[in-house]
């Protein structure tokens, strides 16, 4: 149990990390999470063959809960499309091994309560700099990377990367310690929040520039080609990203040399506090993919499970014909960009509405319903989850800070 805090308000005691609020960075926002969820649906999908490769793009709804969309809340429609996604996920879980579900979920919890654990030590201290939160998007992540096969395949990320981190292998202990800015942390404390990286599991950032990440991805995915190792890149990256130039000239490149790469856009519909809608002519980024005549397709971000059959698909097509994929991965971050975000640009029921399609409730009641998993287990997932945060932040603690003559070292100028 969590102890009360006492930064600008007063929060009530946590029992359950499942039923507490999620507030705002200064208290300000109170929000429940929903017993149920749902998972967004495209109006429109259209499939195109080529020679570099099949195209899937699909435009969401105007009103599928985007910043640009209404702000009320339908009940009856949300629980409506809940029962509908939901179906369709038991089906996907039909077919996969169920311990590698159920290690899914705990990846997914497991993210959700570290975050959590994060957004509290920042406001006491003990966590420095900037701090991007991942709540939310736990699906991505997790979806994206087990579909990769990782003795093999490379992962390069934005700052949003804690999560992403862990699901690749490194322990929660490293990331802890490397957010308290220790000597035990992921890259010796000399990193922060943004820049974990582990040439043992083939994560390299943790990137701070915007877009920054795009250019090396591609130059990995080359690396790779080059060598004939057989593997393929994951590139993630938000959708503000997409506006730098570096996004399109990279697509070019890789479509035109041919290259095993799968840009991810990690689309949760703000660039920091600008709204997609206010930044983007276009609403489709999928669709941007075209004009190199690209394989892409758009996912529901809240769905773990279309996240990792849309990555097998990419991987599948990078792996045997070495071509590229865009996928645009639509979902929501429930705090705000950064913990100096009090989130103020959105409204209390925007959030609500993507909160009753939080992906850790739906993938969790599909595995129950489907027998996967009993209410035990989950129980049991939910106490690995926090003993398992827990023991990292116990760890960060009594980590040391690094030594004064580490400031020089791994400096290259």
């Amino acid at each position: 149990m969590h102890k009360r805090l006492h930064v600008a308000y007063n929060f009530p005691e946590v029992h359950n990390y499942f039923t507490q609020p999620f507030f705002e960075i200064y208290g300000a926002e109170v929000l429940i999470l929903p017993k149920t969820a749902t998972r967004q649906k495209s109006s429109t999908t259209t499939n195109r063959d080529s020679n570099n490769g099949s195209s899937k793009t699909a435009s969401p709804k105007p009103d599928d809960g985007s910043p640009q969309a209404t702000d009320k809340v339908d009940r009856k429609e949300a629980q409506a499309e809940y029962k509908e996604r939901k179906k369709s996920q038991k089906d996907s879980i039909k077919n996969t091994d169920p311990k590698l579900l159920k290690e899914m979920l705990y990846q997914m919890v497991l993210g959700r309560v570290f975050e959590q654990k994060c957004a509290e030590v920042y406001r006491i201290g003990k966590i420095g700099g900037f701090c991007h939160l991942y709540i939310g998007q736990e699906a991505v992540g997790v979806g994206a990377i087990m579909a990769t096969d990782r003795d093999r395949d490379f992962v390069i990320t934005a700052y949003r990367d804690h999560v992403q981190a862990m699901v690749v292998g490194i322990t929660p202990e490293a990331v802890m310690a490397e957010l308290y800015g220790k000597a035990g942390g992921n890259v010796g404390g000399k990193g922060g929040s943004m820049h974990m990286f582990s040439k043992e599991f083939n994560f390299f950032g943790g990137h701070g520039i915007v877009g920054g990440q795009i250019g090396v991805g591609t130059g990995m995915a080359y690396a790779q080609k080059y060598k004939e190792s057989d593997g393929v890149t994951l590139c993630f990256f938000g959708e503000a990203a997409v506006n730098q130039g570096i996004f399109h000239e990279s697509l070019n490149m890789a479509q035109l040399w041919k290259l095993p790469i799968i840009y991810i856009c990690e689309n949760n519909q703000y660039g920091m506090g600008t709204s997609q809608k206010r930044a983007m002519s276009i609403s489709s980024i999928a669709s941007k993919a075209e004009g190199f005549g690209m394989a892409n397709e758009f996912v529901d971000g809240m769905d773990v499970m279309a996240v990792r059959e849309a990555t097998e698909r990419a991987v599948k097509r990078a792996r045997k014909n070495s071509l590229p994929t865009l996928l645009e991965i639509r979902c929501y971050r429930y705090m705000g960009h950064s913990m100096s975000d009090p989130g103020k640009y959105r409204t209390t029921e925007e959030i609500k509405k993507y909160q009753e399609r939080d992906p850790i409730v739906l993938f969790k009641e599909s595995l129950t319903e489907a027998k996967v998993i009993s209410d035990k287990d989950y129980t049991e997932i939910e106490i690995r989850a926090k003993e398992s945060t827990e023991k990292a932040m116990k760890f960060a603690d009594e980590s040391p800070l690094p030594d004064a003559k580490e400031l020089f070292t791994d400096v290259y100028a």
